[in-house]
């Protein structure tokens, strides 16, 4: 049950008022019990010592009348019991009964301490009267001798009723101690309760997001600070609410205008948010609060959200839902171990795409026979021509014939890779053999120019997985564009290890590229210098066919250039296709 904060003061203080005058009363009882005890042994000593004047000599005389009607006469006057004994515990004279009928005392408490030589003090009931009793004894001495025994012995009942009245007075006066205390008590209480308790309602408010409440105290102490501070508190947090709520209003804004499908899982696939885009994807009316999996099922997407948990970083792949095709971008998000996804429609792009490229295969096709026919009559034309214009203006058709055979057959190439028309024939493969024998097709062109080819290669070089004709085109279009942008110095290949794949470098000393097209090096048809391509006979395609080569073994490129000093290419290709780099 719950008891409220003024419950548990005015409870303590009671329960340290009860104890504290408990603890009083149970030890002042005895306290003043003990006192009256002692003050009136005290003067039973006292009269010992009087009487023991008048009763030695008749003791040593055996005058035991004289001596037992002085005690009964002493006694009576000082309405106090006086009792003589012998050393041997006889009792010679009594103030209250016959001694020759009393027992022997020579085992009392109080008569063994006087025998001892010194006073003795004892409480208990009397064997004669059943009554408690309080005993003083003295020695009876003649000169150093002792020869008996005075006692003196008092009933406590006046102590023991002086002790009552005393009980009652200090009963009452506790009493009104207490009521007072309870007073004082409860008024401590509820002042310090009640500031606790305005806190405690205005904090509920807040709870219930009511934010215009505040707490104003009269009291001057820490709980005046604590409100204070509280009041402040609570217009900052109204302050920061009202900015979260316009932050939270643009961004839902925000995400239900995207044209793209978003989703955001936790770290436990269950869906956090999604938008309106993503709900006509997936036709769902709810999707929050539940597994992914409740609401579509797509193994890919499964493979993306394990990639992403597994690396911790951000992955894309195309998906295909309900017909259309979407490029799925997945982000880790590390302060919730959660994966934010983006679902991109690229349907059309795709169906562009394939549009394309098959007009690129058709044309390409379609171009072949009639360039080679032209190519045929071109080189028939110019070994029967005698006239030298002609024969000039037929090398330049050949020529340009040639050019457009090229240019068509490096775009058959990146058209089939881009559709994967043709499965690639991996198998076991050494790079050092393919390079000297690609090597062996530049050795006129290079004694040409005067230039050096060198190569490296690593003693530990592994063998890999690779398609041996796709890598052979990688490094002819490589070479061939290093010998064709050097005049001067030449080019070097290395071949090494690096963990569980191949770095291949191929660095020329050409013209170099500037930074602003190396970007683009790769696009289709994109040439820095056009007029010595053209010159040269590029088409423009080569590093692009190197790129698609390089993706089709799941590997990497990179290139750093500057004019005047030459370009690098750094290609990295794992043992096995299928193994991560």
């Amino acid at each position: 049950m719950k008891r409220s904060i003024f419950v548990k003061i005015f409870t303590g203080y009671i329960t340290v008022a009860l104890l504290l005058s408990g603890l009083i009363l149970a030890s002042s009882f005895p306290a003043v019990r003990e006192f009256y005890v002692d003050s009136t042994a005290r003067d039973l000593k006292n009269l010992g010592i009087a009487f023991g004047a008048s009763a030695s000599p008749l003791v040593a005389g055996g005058n035991v009348s004289e001596l037992d009607a002085l005690a009964k006469r002493i006694g009576k006057e000082i309405n106090t019991r006086i009792t003589v004994i012998a050393p041997d515990g006889r009792v010679l004279a009594d103030s209250e009964a016959d001694p020759r009928t009393m027992e022997n005392h020579r085992t009392r408490t109080e008569v063994l301490q006087a025998l001892e030589g010194g006073a003795g003090k004892f409480v208990r009931l009397s064997d004669t009267l059943k009554e408690e009793m309080l005993y003083v004894a003295l020695p009876l001495r003649h000169g150093e001798r002792t020869i008996g025994v005075v006692r003196f012995s008092l009933f406590l009942k006046e102590i023991n009723q002086t002790m009552n009245q005393f009980r009652i007075k200090i009963l009452a006066v506790t009493f009104i101690i207490l009521c007072l205390s309870l007073f004082v008590a409860m008024l401590f209480s509820r002042s310090l309760s009640r500031p606790i308790r305005e806190l405690s309602a205005a904090s509920k408010k807040v709870a219930a997001q009511d934010f215009n409440v505040r707490v104003f105290l009269r009291n001057q102490d820490e709980l005046k600070d604590l409100a204070d501070n509280f009041n402040a508190m609570i217009a900052q947090i109204r302050s920061l609410f009202a900015e979260l709520t316009r932050q939270k209003g643009e961004l839902a804004g925000i995400i239900s205008s995207l044209q793209e499908g978003l989703l955001v899982l936790d770290r436990n696939d269950v869906v956090l948010l999604s938008n309106e885009s993503f709900r006509r994807i997936v036709p769902a009316s709810a999707t929050e609060g539940r597994f992914y999996w409740e609401i579509f099922r797509e193994p890919r997407f499964d493979e993306l959200v394990g990639k992403v948990r597994g690396a911790r970083q951000n992955h894309m792949e195309e998906i295909e839902f309900s017909g259309r095709i979407f490029l799925c971008s997945a982000t880790f998000l590390e302060s919730e171990g959660g994966i934010a996804t983006v679902f991109h429609d690229i349907t059309q792009i795709k169906n562009l795409e394939m549009i394309k490229t098959d007009f690129v295969l058709n044309v390409s096709h379609e171009l072949r026979t009639p360039l080679t026919a032209i190519k045929g009559f071109a080189e028939t034309l110019q070994e029967v021509s005698k006239d030298e214009d002609i024969r000039h203006y037929v090398s330049i058709i050949r020529r340009n014939t040639d050019r457009l055979i090229n240019i068509i057959n490096d775009l058959l190439t990146i058209s089939r890779l881009e559709a994967k028309e043709v499965e690639p024939q991996f198998a076991p493969v050494s790079l050092k053999d393919l390079v000297e024998d690609v090597v062996k097709i530049f050795d006129s062109r290079l004694r040409e120019k005067n230039l050096y080819l060198r190569q490296a290669v690593d003693d530990d070089l592994p063998v890999i997985e690779a398609d041996p004709f796709r890598l052979e085109q990688m490094f002819i279009n490589l070479v061939d564009n290093a010998v064709k942008y050097s005049e001067s110095g030449g080019i070097d290949i290395t071949l090494k290890r690096s963990g569980r794949a191949v770095a291949i470098t191929v660095k020329d000393t050409g013209i170099g590229i500037s930074k602003e097209h190396l970007a683009r090096i790769f696009e289709r048809f994109y040439v820095v210098d056009k007029s010595r391509s053209r010159k040269m006979g590029g088409t423009g395609l080569g590093l692009s066919i190197v790129k698609h080569v390089v993706m089709l073994h799941k590997g990497t490129i990179e290139v750093n250039s500057s004019v005047g000093t030459g370009t690098t290419f750094t290609i990295i290709l794992p043992e096995k296709p299928g193994r991560p780099l």
